[in-house]
């Protein structure tokens, strides 16, 4: 995907800003906004109510459109709304904000600005998390939210909750094939980004937390279990596959008496269960990925996962005297990131085909130093749920 064009004059993004039960900050944000020559502002009133309409008002009277949801629909579902109506338009970066002040208008302008001059495809506005306003439940959902990210994408990325993002004009088909109406989008989002071909750029900005966050409606713990469902759903599926592939092999290697024959003919059993499961139940994409192709690339896989296992299972044993089971135990903890990862973006990554290219193989890797926009190319108030 090529970076946006500048053209003759600098395009101004669009800003948008979904909002349920906003108060005055959202009003704040548009003048901050304006102040530092971002006019240019599409807000959403996710299902306030009656008694928001005076905040809307004064928001239309600053000139910026308001489209509105007449039921509280979720956040995700507010940026969707926002993105069709921003796709029949002439086609300009957009800019998404939050309405309770987390976001100070200079790092929205700073995002706007890195989008703008082509740092990335999408930019993220990330915090460090850092100091003593930011409330425990926060630290701790972004933590789990993180390490998840990274064990399901390879991808360090310090803030996956930021709702401050830029995105090239070109991502609004991709951006609205997104399932999910709540914060599970935005994860969703970052987790199909790691799989297109785009360029990631990451803006350290301002962690602001007014009143301990008590304005959000985000669940940190709640929230981010969408993220870990997948790889929930994987480990669960590779524990079944454990314990079976344990039990054989304890009852092949005593009737056979060689580990060879015993890892080999364990190892297809529980590899054909897991195979059958993670096509039909974990990856979601595998019923949509071909039979044929995906059963290939399973099994070349499989088999290099199992060179692997009777390699380290053989030194663990043989050279160290490691006891079987907890040889096993810790041979399948070492090949599991591994199984997982190729197994969610190779073999079964069938559910996007018709509106997504698959990903590079190479993993893109995400960074913040020193306050710099760090970016890697590919080859190719009113915070609500």
């Amino acid at each position: 995907m090529n970076a946006v064009s500048l053209g003759p004059e600098p395009v101004t993004p669009v800003v948008v800003v979904p909002a349920y039960r906003p108060d005055a900050r959202l009003t704040s944000l548009l003048d901050g906004l304006a102040a530092r020559g971002l006019t240019d502002v599409l807000v959403v009133d996710d299902g306030s109510g009656p008694a928001f309409a005076d905040v809307f008002a004064a928001v239309e009277a600053r000139g910026a459109p308001v489209l509105r949801h007449d039921r509280n629909r979720g956040k995700g579902a507010a940026l969707r709304t926002a993105f069709a109506r921003l796709l029949a338009g002439p086609g300009a970066p957009v800019v998404t904000a939050d309405a309770d002040g987390q976001h100070t208008p200079d790092d929205v302008r700073a995002v706007a600005d890195a989008l703008v001059a082509g740092a990335g495809d999408v930019v993220l506005g990330v915090r460090s998390f850092s100091g003593p306003d930011v409330p425990l439940r926060s630290r701790v959902g972004n933590t789990v939210s993180a390490h998840a990210f990274r064990l399901a994408t390879g991808v360090r990325l310090p803030d996956t909750q930021t709702g401050l993002r830029g995105f090239a004009p070109d991502l609004l088909p991709r951006l609205l094939a997104v399932p999910g109406d709540r914060f599970e989008y935005e994860q969703r989002v970052l987790l199909r980004a790691t799989r297109w071909p785009v360029r990631l750029a990451q803006v350290p900005i301002t962690t602001v937390y007014l009143e301990r966050n008590s304005s959000s409606h985000f669940r940190p713990l709640h929230d981010s279990a969408s993220v870990l469902g997948p790889l929930l759903a994987f480990a669960a599926s590779g524990l079944t596959a454990f314990v079976l592939d344990a039990a054989l092999l304890l009852a092949l290697q005593a009737l056979t008496g060689s580990l060879l024959v015993s890892v080999v003919g364990a190892r297809l059993v529980s590899a054909g269960v897991n195979y059958l499961v993670n096509r039909h139940l974990v990856f979601r994409a595998g019923r949509r990925a071909p039979a044929r192709r995906s059963a290939v690339q399973y099994a070349t896989l499989a088999g290099l996962l199992l060179s692997a296992s009777y390699g380290l299972l053989d030194a663990l044993t043989g050279t160290l005297g490691v006891p079987l089971l907890a040889a096993k135990a810790v041979t399948d903890a070492t090949l599991f990131l591994a199984g997982y990862t190729v197994q969610r973006h190779v073999v079964f990554a069938g559910d996007e085909s018709a509106v997504e290219p698959e990903a590079p193989a190479a993993q893109r890797r995400m960074s913040v130093a020193g306050g710099r926009i760090v970016s890697s190319a590919t080859p190719s108030g009113g915070r609500h749920g």
